[in-house]
């Protein structure tokens, strides 16, 4: 059975002020296709059967940079959609709503838990027969990468809470014997 390889895109001006990124479509900052480059010796003695990208450009253009010729682009793993909360910080949201979590609130106009939930499910229903035949890569975003391990080891999205994940790092997904498994997270660049 093949292994998910999760790349978290680099950094944005966004990512690098904390503010929350779902539609709007930014570019890489010099610092995070540096970053991005940087992630092909982590994957260059890997062979994928597919290479999956959000269809932002900042996970295409990631993908790219590391080595990797994207073979689909898929909105599931798209990150969450923060609605009214695009564009902001936390402590921004949290001034106007206090006891706010993304990971139980969801967003306003954006995404709930449960839908993020039945997103990345569809997903890796998508993905098991690909891991049939070798390792897919999946290039996506910070929240939507940490609801998907929460998903792979079969947890509530909530549970990724407690997965910190930076720009441009490598995260692995498989299994221990037959039980869905957490081999490697938040791996930076060698």
């Amino acid at each position: 059975m093949g292994e998910i390889v999760v790349i978290r895109h680099g950094q944005t001006e966004w990512s690098a002020n904390g503010r929350h990124t779902s539609t709007t479509d930014l570019e890489l900052t010099s610092a995070g296709e540096e970053g991005a480059k940087s992630l092909a010796r982590a994957l260059a003695n890997r062979a994928f059967v597919a290479v999956i990208s959000s269809p932002r450009k900042r996970a295409r253009r990631t993908a790219e940079l590391a080595g990797l010729v994207v073979t689909e682009l898929d909105n599931d793993i798209a990150e969450w959609d923060y609605g009214t909360y695009e564009g902001l910080t936390s402590p921004q949201i949290k001034a106007e709503a206090p006891d706010w979590d993304l990971w139980t609130d969801g967003c306003p106009e954006g995404e709930s838990p449960s839908q993020v939930t039945d997103r990345l499910d569809r997903f890796i229903t998508k993905l098991r027969p690909m891991l049939a035949l070798g390792d897919v890569a999946v290039a996506s975003h910070g929240h939507a990468s940490r609801a998907l391990a929460a998903r792979w080891l079969e947890q509530p999205v909530a549970f990724g809470a407690h997965l910190t994940l930076g720009t441009a790092t490598v995260s692995v997904l498989g299994h221990e014997h037959d039980a869905p498994a957490l081999r490697l997270w938040n791996a930076p660049p060698i």
